[in-house]
């Protein structure tokens, strides 16, 4: 019964996306929508099939960079949140400079980096990171925080050291928090990437976007947004999947 609820569900929302699709394509035939400020749909599967070269290259320019700083900023907060875990006064120290950190926007935060580390690949590293441990912080400490007592004490009962606390119960006991921060952070990722290519970068799907821009080519912009959005999706969906995998016990 539930499986036919959940299959219910999914046509109707797969109907609805459907209808407004239509919708939006009758819509530009009738010349309601000018295509200046919202391309058809046809439009847009055009720009894909016509600039489908560059889009591959310049979305391959913009994985690399994402996935790398990714990496990156999952391997740097996996540890800090261990450590200021273990460590009260680190925590203390670091946290709310996360949080201020956090409070400034991608778009303000880009052209300093630019300005202090170059238009190549190095501040696109740094802004994703910035943007990515955050949330994987906090799901992971906020892992460490529920862990059930009473194992804690077992634990502590049977003399294990710190290090086998964290090493047998804290890591598999928030690994699902870890995957909730993942998720969040996947989207980060694509998204930020994006973000500082737009002010300063010679390859990239933001590099294109400007490109396509100024020269008024707005199927491909949205072309472009709709590619950014499927490669954070199929991110988010990865992560999903690695999640089952990797949580067997869940």
């Amino acid at each position: 019964m539930r499986n036919l609820k959940n299959i219910l569900r999914q046509q109707i929302s797969l109907l609805g996306m459907v209808g407004l699709l239509a919708v939006w394509q009758v819509m530009g035939w009738l010349k309601l929508l000018p295509k200046f400020i919202l391309p058809t749909p046809l439009e847009i599967c055009q720009a894909f099939v016509r600039d489908a070269e560059l889009l591959a290259i310049h979305s391959w320019a913009t994985l690399k960079v994402a996935l790398l700083g990714l990496l990156l900023g999952v391997i740097i907060a996996c540890l800090l949140a261990v450590l200021m875990d273990s460590l009260s006064w680190l925590n203390d120290l670091i946290y709310p400079m996360m949080v201020v950190v956090q409070t400034i926007p991608t778009i303000a935060l880009a052209p300093i980096l630019v300005l202090w580390l170059g238009y190549g690949i190095l501040p696109k590293i740094v802004l994703i990171i910035l943007t990515t441990t955050f949330p994987i912080i906090v799901s992971i400490l906020d892992g460490f925080r529920h862990c059930d007592r009473d194992t804690l004490t077992l634990f502590g009962l049977m003399q294990a050291n710190r290090w086998q606390i964290l090493w047998h119960f804290k890591i598999p006991a928030s690994l699902p928090y870890l995957y909730a921060g993942l998720r969040v952070s996947v989207s980060y990722a694509f998204i930020t990437t994006v973000v500082s290519e737009w002010l300063g970068g010679f390859e990239g799907l933001g590099v294109y976007m400007i490109q396509s821009k100024k020269l008024f080519q707005y199927d491909t912009m949205f072309a472009i947004i709709v590619l950014v959005s499927v490669i954070s999706l199929l991110g988010m969906k990865l992560v999903a999947i690695s999640e089952k995998f990797v949580i067997k016990w869940k």
